[in-house]
């Protein structure tokens, strides 16, 4: 393994600073969730299952499963079972000049196979337990106060879905019809049982039974729908759908193994080689097998060669939103980072070159400082001062990259100090918590929260922050600032690290030793990227908006681990960034050679918001093309060009800002568009913050002149 395992170590395991108040509740009621009073995934795969009416699906992918609570096509009280093919995609209304869908959508409310059982009905409850950062257990029980007649190990890729009885009788029913159920007259392993499905859509499901007493799965066939086991049934029940191309085959070989939860463990060196692994805890029935999941395209791009081996070859099945799924027979998968962004500083980075941080014109250099002096006058706290904690990390992290910029690249030492001392002031007003809206401590969930619905009652006050939505672009940004801040003023650490490691716990805690934070509340480490949803029920899944957001939160724990000389959140933050430079180019940010999602929607050269379930080529504030493609953009960092790689922003500017229509837009997504422009053509875009015309309209309110100008200066070698 490259370096030492950077997962090992809890941040801390102190209360959160006295001056954050505490909570009790929360306004999100945590229906039917049985644990031991830990903190629990607010952004987790499974959110679905203890909100709203806890029906909507949850996405494992390939597979999704949804509670179906005696309602749908089945009218099932078990857990119904989907999966859906590339035709079954709805497609919006296709743009006449990209030729692009402006949205995909799969299809929801299909019950493949349900595994229930007789004795569950109008009175059933759902309850989730074993709450971790890949996995979850359901539980199906008569009522309330009964005890699991079905329990549910739910792992995201796993290639069953797996079912545990204890003497309740098993019901396998479906929405779509039988068309034929079979039992082959061989067993495919001592002790295992196995069914085949054809249903009338044409698709073949496996179901596996192994019996630990009792006579085994015995079905009898009531109706197209419904086929009831004969007694009652004690041991697992499998399902599988054949993926063709000898996919049953190697199904037979691996059932009765089933993941129950994964272990990650990982490290990076000094030369920039990372790796990170996933350890499948299992259960059930070894017989010498090892556990059957499914990779999606970016783990097999980055598999070590023990891994690939695993891969069996052609045997996959489509996803919702992350193209299509190979199966993976191995107890341990191995993915390596051979580029992780070690060395990526405060200043801007040429790939090949590394961090630089001088203006080589003096005019430029003067004139740089000329806008500095007049963007570093203005009036920090009062910028600061908002209800919004997205907002005011936002103008926390301008001020602070525009006095970087003033010391380390302009080396004016005391127009920086006298600046860094405003900001300091103004930082103090969060990190002493009197801001607007507070932060509390709520220990229903487990995080650290705005104030702000609890205050007004709206749910999305804040963007929703009280319900743990985007949490690592609010904090993010405020990491960011406290990083500069400590890089320039390394006395101010000590007195402020609490409250900063606070807020790098709430959405990055990586150890389940830290029993105040879920672990990993945000990043989704089989997915490759963050999940912003927090805690309100969808039926397309948890999503994001902005991948460009969810970069920058990476980058800032990278950073505040390096000033406060915290390696493994270095280490860290740096192996999410080069995982992202992977995921981000296979899921969000469209080259007309991404061969991962439909060919029709690539077009749109960036995702818009990604759904587990579905991918809109829009935002939440509006449809305007700068808005979507700029949400991706922001904000302008070093380690920009490693994400958003020059031949994808090549072909997104010819496709949607090229020959003036950059110039066209208006406010400050102008000044977005312009700083990102800088990947491909630095000294145009040089020209254009540089030019007299140039309006401060065009700025939005987290950038800032300073750094644009700096940023393409450097990069054009100015």
């Amino acid at each position: 393994m490259a370096g030492a395992n950077i997962f090992a170590s809890p941040i801390s395991t102190d209360p959160p600073p006295p001056n954050i108040g505490r909570k009790n509740d929360h306004p999100a009621p945590r229906l039917g969730v049985v644990s031991s009073g830990g903190p629990i995934g607010t952004n987790k795969f499974y959110g679905n299952f203890f909100l709203g009416s806890q029906t909507s699906p949850t996405y494992l992918h390939p597979y999704s499963v949804s509670w179906a609570r005696g309602k749908g096509a089945s009218g099932t009280w078990g857990l119904a079972i989907s999966h859906v093919e590339p035709f079954q995609r709805v497609y919006g209304s296709t743009n006449a000049t990209t030729g692009a869908a402006s949205y995909f959508i799969n299809p929801i409310g299909i019950h493949s196979v349900c595994l229930s059982a007789k004795e569950l009905g109008p009175s059933t409850v759902l309850t989730t337990e074993n709450h971790a950062d890949s996995s979850v257990q359901v539980s199906l029980r008569q009522s309330a106060q009964g005890s699991a007649v079905i329990r549910f190990p739910l792992v995201q890729g796993s290639a069953f879905v797996t079912a545990l009885f204890n003497g309740g009788t098993p019901l396998i029913q479906t929405g779509i019809f039988f068309k034929t159920v079979t039992r082959p007259t061989k067993d495919v392993k001592s002790g295992a049982i196995k069914y085949k499905l054809h249903l009338e859509d044409g698709t073949i499901w496996l179901v596996y039974a192994y019996h630990t007493k009792g006579e085994g799965l015995n079905l009898q066939v009531v109706n197209n729908g419904v086929a009831v086991s004969a007694s009652p049934f004690y041991g697992i029940i499998q399902v599988a759908k054949d993926p063709g191309n000898g996919g049953e085959q190697v199904l037979d070989n691996n059932c009765g193994v089933y993941p129950t939860g994964v272990a990650l463990d990982g490290g990076v060196d000094g030369n920039g080689k990372g790796e990170y692994r996933f350890r499948f805890e299992k259960g059930g029935f070894s017989f010498g097998s090892e556990v059957a999941m499914y990779a999606l395209p970016h783990h097999l791009s980055s598999f070590g060669d023990e891994t690939r081996r695993k891969v069996v070859a052609g045997v996959r099945l489509n996803t919702t939103t992350k193209g299509v799924a190979q199966l993976v027979i191995s107890d341990e998968w191995r993915m390596v980072e051979g580029e992780v962004p070690v060395g990526i500083g405060f200043l801007p980075w040429i790939g090949g070159t590394g961090s630089v941080g001088s203006l080589r014109s003096q005019e430029v250099r003067q004139f740089v400082r000329d806008v500095a002096g007049q963007e570093v006058s203005q009036d920090m706290l009062q910028q600061t001062d908002l209800n919004s904690m997205y907002f005011s990390g936002k103008a926390l992290a301008k001020f602070a990259t525009i006095i970087l910029t003033v010391h380390d690249i302009l080396g004016d030492g005391a127009l920086a100090s006298t600046a860094l001392s405003r900001l300091k002031a103004a930082f103090a007003r969060f990190a002493e918590n009197r801001q607007q809206f507070p932060l509390v401590y709520e220990s229903g969930w487990g995080g650290v929260v705005s104030s702000a619905s609890y205050v007004t009652g709206n749910s999305g006050a804040d963007f929703g922050n009280t319900y743990y939505n985007d949490h690592h672009f609010h904090y993010g940004y405020f990491i960011y600032a406290a990083a500069v801040i400590g890089h320039l003023d390394p006395s101010w650490i000590p007195q402020n690290k609490a409250w900063v490691n606070m807020l790098v716990r709430d959405i990055a805690n990586p150890s389940t030793q830290d029993r105040y934070f879920p672990v990993w509340r945000c990043f989704d480490w089989y997915h490759g990227h963050s999940w912003a949803h927090g805690l309100f029920d969808t039926l397309d899944g948890k999503d994001q908006e902005s991948s460009s957001e969810d970069t920058m939160h990476a980058y800032a724990l990278k950073m505040w681990g390096d000033v406060t000389g915290d390696a493994g959140l270095s280490a860290r933050g740096a192996l999410i960034l080069a995982v992202q430079a992977r995921s981000l180019n296979a899921y969000y940010l469209y080259t007309s050679s991404n061969t991962v999602q439909p060919s029709n929607f690539i077009g749109n050269k960036v995702a818009g918001i990604l759904f587990e379930n579905k991918i809109d080529h829009t935002t939440y504030f509006g449809n305007n093309i700068e808005y979507i493609q700029g949400i991706h953009m922001l904000p302008l960092l070093p380690y920009t060009p490693l994400i958003r790689k020059p031949d994808f922003v090549k072909e997104e500017w010819d496709m949607y800002f090229g020959n003036g229509r950059a110039e066209a837009v208006t406010g400050g997504w102008k000044g977005i568009l312009f700083g990102n422009y800088a990947t491909i053509d630095p000294r145009g875009a040089y020209q254009f913050f540089s030019s007299p015309r140039f309006d401060p309209s065009w700025l939005d309110g987290g950038a800032s002149l300073t750094w644009y100008l700096v940023y393409s200066a450097i990069l054009a070698g100015l």
